[in-house]
């Protein structure tokens, strides 16, 4: 079968992918992954060029060879919808043929299952019920008798199959994989057990339901003795063996998947809420709210209602199931002694002592289950304190709590806390190794007494006058961070940086400038929490603006740590839990190409971070732009580093990736300034292959790809590459059929109309303005009417007003006054953006001032 596009501009054009052939050998013109290849940056892999012009790679069969990557997959995807493929690819996972290509067959078949086996509403089944059945009966015994690289993938296969069949579909799987723990063979075990752990690992993360609590009960009803049983038997194991190393290098590996399992398992298991509880949390919440919008139907409650939450406060323990209750409770404190109406309540000076003491410090302290966040749950204690996440807990109710108090009492609750303040930091300083978290809740408390107004783009805002921010960071928040040890009290270490990021427009910038070099040091922390906030901190800082919206810090102030910055910024990657730390690549905003390529190369084979990504990418993108404005010939170190692992990206489809690398490239290509490399022309045209726009996510950077080609190579693409401009406004067209897409189809037209040679699309012209109008007519929406004005007023500046009349007007005759009146006059004031703005400004000024019809027929009354 052929998938084929046919676009109207030229029926020679249509870009055909032959299905597969019966035999194993298939050959490819050269694609994209081959194309750089060949590329002089790119020496040294083992591709050669056959007589017949076609890539081919000797030793091994070409469909799965890793060299025509993407060439081969391009084909691969145009034959998926057959079931006679599958079952073809699933028997060939049999065979055994050479390594390379034994390896290789395993991850098609893998990210082929990753593609299909959902089934979409609204969509074909893109594998019928037999396969699935036949894969289902053979793919566990087809795992655990492969070899274990070719194993792994196939247990990742299992896993992507097991989260949409498992337990409804595939009742059978626990049965089959318990049985084999059965055999004695620690391969086939581990293969189960790595296969498990895959299947079940998602617990973890899942969001709680009764449905899952009942997929759990069935895993531990077949799962839990068995394994418990091997548990015991490896141990008794490893005692018999224990002079053998290669026998405990096994059977420890057994150990660590079966302690996963157990964690799996047992992750959700923990003390949670009660009905009544809840249903008390529930009104503490209502309470709230009739306090604050039913004044005055409520105040004759509001008094009985606070004493029965104040006993509920005082008597309910620290145990983390109660967070929910005591977070409503407090807030509906908060929410009331902020209304003018209740103040009366809260003036007298022993109500503000006993609500610090009782309910605001208890509500502050850092808990054994805060600290075991802080150190074995990093990402989520770093989410809920850095990302505002933490509107549910009791320090963030405390704190509201707080600030509300102060509208009304600021002086007083502002000397009654700075009594606790005190107390508690002469606690922490008569034994700071055992009395630490007396200081991390009064640091807590003076950031809630100082912080009347905050956002997470700039800190605090509005401070209270009557705490001294920078006396209390010279003398309680200095001392911590300039300990030699960035590793010891780490919870006060992560408070010391947070109040630096949290009032950094109100510490003095030479305080500011004798912190950086401490933040970097604690880059190097073990604690996650502590080098992330150290990152997150500094990029805050070097953002920070002066009064004339300068950078705070100057290139000369901050010379003096740059190299140490890079380094430890580099280090703290390496770190155990931060190798995709998307704080410390966030700050990593002058990397050098080498390390950031060796990062690249390690993550695109597994990725896992968006955010981690995104700054990663987004660091690559800096480092081309700052280095190659002082110096374009750069371009080519880049080039030379990038190259190859944008090779692997592309030839192992990391879906994630590819839209990263058609942008960098893009940005590459721009920085040529003479005419567009061989190598990347050799590219130009595998970029048209309708397959690569069928990924949604590829469209935007594809689109900015070949802007980047028309920008710097129109006149190369006009002699060299014409026969592929209907397939450029083929491309085009697919874009502009799609409401979603069409104006990114308008954004690749406007580049072809500014930048190719006028002859070159002179035959096109009609057509293209037959498809807008096509489109116009057939669903019209606001996006595509700005983008439709800001086209024909390019096309006016470009080919003139009179061009377009007559273009109009050879379509229908007097097609250009209809639009005139139609579109043009009663929509062009709805464009919006500055450059889209001047452009139909110029325009429309050439339609009125070089458009003789508009000045001498019936177009005058318009």
């Amino acid at each position: 079968p052929e998938l084929r596009y046919d676009w109207p501009f030229q029926s020679g054009w249509a870009q055909s992918i032959p299905g597969p052939a019966p035999c194993l050998g298939l050959t490819r013109t050269c694609a994209v992954a081959a194309t750089f290849a060949a590329a002089p940056f790119c020496r040294g892999l083992n591709v050669r060029r056959s007589s017949g012009k076609e890539w081919v790679v000797s030793g091994a069969a070409l469909a799965w060879d890793s060299r025509l990557g993407l060439g081969v997959r391009t084909r691969y995807r145009a034959m998926e919808l057959s079931d006679a493929n599958l079952q073809t690819l699933t028997e060939y996972l049999k065979k055994t043929l050479d390594p390379d290509p034994a390896i290789r067959r395993p991850v098609t078949f893998k990210n082929y299952i990753k593609r299909n086996w959902r089934i979409v509403e609204d969509e074909p089944n893109k594998i019928c019920e037999a396969d699935r059945v036949a894969i289902k009966a053979n793919i566990v015994h087809l795992m655990l008798s492969s070899p274990e690289q070719i194993q792994k993938q196939l247990s990742d296969a299992i896993s992507i199959i097991g989260r949409e069949d498992f337990p409804q579909k595939w009742p059978d799987l626990l049965t089959e994989m318990v049985n084999r723990f059965q055999s004695g063979d620690f391969h086939v075990i581990n293969g189960v057990l790595r296969t498990a752990h895959s299947l079940f690992k998602r617990y973890r993360h899942e969001f709680k339901s009764n449905e899952l609590w009942t997929e759990i009960k069935l895993v531990l009803d077949a799962f839990a003795l068995p394994l418990t049983n091997l548990f015991k038997a490896t141990i008794e194991l490893c005692s018999t063996h224990a002079n053998d190393a290669s026998a405990l290098r096994i059977l420890f590996s057994s150990l660590i998947l079966i302690s996963k399992l157990f964690y799996s398992l047992n992750f959700q298991d923990e003390e949670e809420a009660g009905l009544l509880e809840l249903l008390k949390s529930q009104i503490c919440d209502n309470a709230a709210l009739y306090a604050q919008k039913y004044d005055e139907e409520f105040q004759r409650y509001l008094p009985r209602f606070v004493t029965a939450i104040w006993n509920l406060l005082v008597t309910t323990g620290q145990e983390v199931k109660y967070d929910l209750l005591v977070s409503n409770a407090i807030q509906f404190l908060a929410s009331v002694c902020e209304r003018p109406h209740y103040k009366n309540l809260f003036e007298d000076q022993n109500t503000l002592t006993s609500i610090c003491e009782k309910v605001i410090v208890p509500n502050m302290e850092f808990r054994a289950a805060d600290e075991e966040a802080f150190e074995d749950n990093s990402e989520e204690y770093i989410r809920r304190d850095l990302e505002g996440s933490d509107i549910d807990t009791r320090r963030r109710a405390a704190c509201d709590l707080v600030r509300g108090l102060c509208k009304f009492f600021e002086g007083p609750v502002t000397g009654i806390f700075s009594g606790y303040v005190n107390s508690m930091l002469q606690e922490y300083a008569k034994n700071p190794s055992i009395n630490w978290k007396h200081k991390d809740a009064a640091i807590y408390l003076v950031t809630s007494l100082a912080s009347k107004a905050q956002t997470q783009k700039h800190g605090i805002t509005q401070a209270n006058e009557l705490v001294n921010l920078t006396e209390f960071f010279v003398n309680h928040i200095l001392p911590d961070l300039k300990s030699n040890n960035v590793n010891e009290f780490p919870v006060l270490k992560a408070d010391g940086i947070k109040y630096i990021m949290i009032f950094r427009n109100q510490v003095p910038k030479e305080h500011l400038l004798v912190s950086i070099p401490l933040l970097i040091s604690h880059l190097q922390a073990e604690s996650i929490v502590v080098h992330t906030y150290a990152a997150h901190a500094l990029e805050r800082l070097f953002t920070m603006r002066g009064p004339n919206n300068a950078t705070l810090f100057t290139a000369a102030e901050i010379a003096p740590f740059v190299e140490i910055l890079l380094t430890n910024l580099f280090k703290a990657l390496t770190l155990p839990g931060s190798s995709e730390n998307e704080y410390i690549m966030k700050g990593r905003r002058f990397p050098d190409v080498q390390t950031i390529t060796k990062i690249l190369t390690s993550d695109y084979k597994n990725p896992s971070k968006p955010h981690f990504n995104h700054y990663m990418f987004e660091a690559i993108c800096l480092s081309i732009r700052i280095t190659c404005k002082a110096n374009p010939a750069a371009v080519v170190n880049f080039e030379e580093a990038l190259f190859l692992v944008f090779t692997e990206i592309l030839q192992n489809d990391v879906q994630e990736f590819i839209p990263y690398v058609f942008q960098v490239m893009s940005l590459l290509l721009e920085t040529h300034k003479n005419d567009i490399p061989s190598s990347y022309m050799a590219l130009f045209p595998h970029l048209l292959q309708p397959v690569l726009w069928e990924r949604t996510g590829n469209i935007p950077a594809l689109v900015r790809l070949l802007q980047a080609f028309l920008e710097r190579g129109s006149s190369t693409i006009a002699s060299a590459a014409a026969d592929k401009i209907p397939g450029l406004l083929g491309v085009f067209q697919k874009l502009i059929a799609s409401k979603a897409n069409d104006h990114q189809g308008f954004y690749l037209l406007n580049s072809i109309i500014e930048h190719m040679p006028p002859e070159s699309v002179d035959q096109y012209r009609k057509q293209i303005f037959i498809l807008l109008f096509q489109r116009l007519q057939s669903s019209k929406t606001t996006k595509f009417i700005k983008s439709f004005l800001v086209f024909i007023n390019l096309y006016c500046i470009k080919y003139g007003a009179l061009a377009l009349q007559e273009i109009f007007d050879g379509i229908q005759p007097k097609m250009f006054g209809m639009v005139l009146e139609k579109i043009i006059i009663p929509e062009i004031q709805k464009v919006s953006g500055n450059v889209e703005k001047k452009i139909c400004a110029v325009g429309i000024t050439k339609l009125l001032t070089e458009c003789p019809p508009m000045m001498d027929t019936e177009y005058t009354k318009l």
